[in-house]
């Protein structure tokens, strides 16, 4: 008997989900795609580059200073006393860690300026999804963009030439 029970009841809740499943409007996007086209993509990406550039320089210079540091100490190694080996050693270390650590922060500031520049198109993205998503009565949006989140999807739910028509993209 409880066999049969759980039987009924099981079949119930497989039904009610098989119908819940029918009714949800499911579809997909392609963020990355959406962003190549987006026009203020130009923008920052110049304004990007520019940034990440003045930090290359600065890194490219300290780079010259130390190959010429390090020359100069080979070549004149053998006329140097210990003390001024050390010295002129310590010297190059100091610029070598001064190297890695200008590296590292221009990485940090980058990434920081990187995250600047492109939030307000984002969230601008993010708006016109959403927007497209309350008008269409979409229950689920996937981002195929967005690595592994979905593996399949018939390019008649794609919704991203809606979502670049509401943002005025061709």
């Amino acid at each position: 008997m409880k066999k049969i029970v759980l039987f009924l009841v099981s079949g119930l809740l497989i039904s009610n989900i098989l119908f819940a499943q029918t009714t949800l409007k499911i579809v997909y996007i392609n963020s990355a795609v959406l962003l190549q086209s987006m026009p203020e993509r130009e923008k920052a990406d110049t304004v990007l580059s520019k940034y990440a550039k003045s930090f290359q320089d600065q890194i490219d210079m300290m780079m010259k200073e130390y190959q010429t540091k390090g020359q100069h100490y080979q070549a004149n190694e053998k006329t140097m006393t210990d003390a001024m080996k050390e010295v002129k050693m310590k010297e190059i270390q100091d610029l070598q860690n001064r190297i890695e650590s200008t590296q590292q922060s221009a990485q940090e500031k980058v990434q920081q300026k990187k995250q600047d520049v492109y939030s307000p198109i984002i969230e601008k993205v993010n708006k016109a999804i959403k927007a497209v998503a309350e008008e269409k009565k979409y229950d689920y949006i996937f981002d195929m963009a967005s690595g592994g989140t979905i593996v399949f999807g018939k390019e008649e739910y794609d919704i991203t030439p809606i979502v670049k028509a509401k943002l005025g993209i061709k």
